[in-house]
């Protein structure tokens, strides 16, 4: 059976929740298709991040992954298309790290491309009636970290996987957190999503999924 593997953040800074991990919770706890589907939650830090998703990788060993994040100040749902590989963080982690100008993987190419069907996936959202559109950033912080730690891992491997990018929610109850998406839109987007990068070959056709 075919495994899929969510991937989602505990909240951070002043936030109560973080509406990435009660979309993947939510979705998983849910699913009745054919595909088993397992979510993990990751701690807002850069070391903590890469052994736990590298954890999840080892003991799942999943067919499909999709990794989320929280991308306050977005309108939308945003599946990434292309993760750099620079650390550079603008607040400290949940661990109180701060790495400024620093590869995620020393060595590795300068940019890995999603292996989702990053436009079918926005397609499916919006026909919902929920907002989503394709971004090209994932910045510089631990969701771009974690993205790129992702498919740095799978670049060998059968499994296609890539990161997505949900709004803030109104129960983030965070000062100026700017617009939001209800929890209910942005998990629906999430299962969305994971429909169909089940259903659909991936739309990103580059030579290795690397930039150089």
């Amino acid at each position: 059976m075919t495994t899929v593997l969510l991937t989602a953040f505990e909240p951070f800074a002043s936030a109560d929740r973080n509406p990435s991990w009660e979309a993947a919770r939510t979705v998983a706890e849910e699913w009745a298709g054919d595909a088993t589907v397992v979510a993990v939650c990751l701690p807002v830090e850069f070391e903590g991040a890469t052994v736990a998703i590298t954890r999840a990788l080892d003991t799942h060993r999943p067919d499909v992954v999709l990794a989320l994040g929280v991308a306050e100040g977005r309108t939308a749902i945003t599946p990434e298309r292309i993760a750099i590989n620079v650390d550079d963080a603008r607040i400290a982690d949940n661990g109180g790290a701060r790495p400024v100008d620093i590869p995620v993987v020393e060595g590795a190419p300068d940019g890995l491309f999603s292996t989702l069907p990053v436009k079918a996936i926005v397609q499916a959202i919006r026909d919902a009636g929920i907002a989503a559109e394709l971004s090209a950033s994932a910045g510089t912080y631990v969701c771009n970290h974690v993205f790129f730690t992702l498919q740095h891992a799978l670049r060998d491997a059968s499994a296609r996987s890539g990161f997505i990018h949900v709004p803030a929610s109104p129960e983030m109850r965070q000062a100026d957190v700017g617009p939001t998406m209800e929890q209910t839109a942005i998990t629906a987007g999430v299962r969305i999503a994971v429909e169909t990068a089940l259903t659909h070959a991936t739309d990103v056709v580059v030579s290795e999924g690397t930039v150089h």
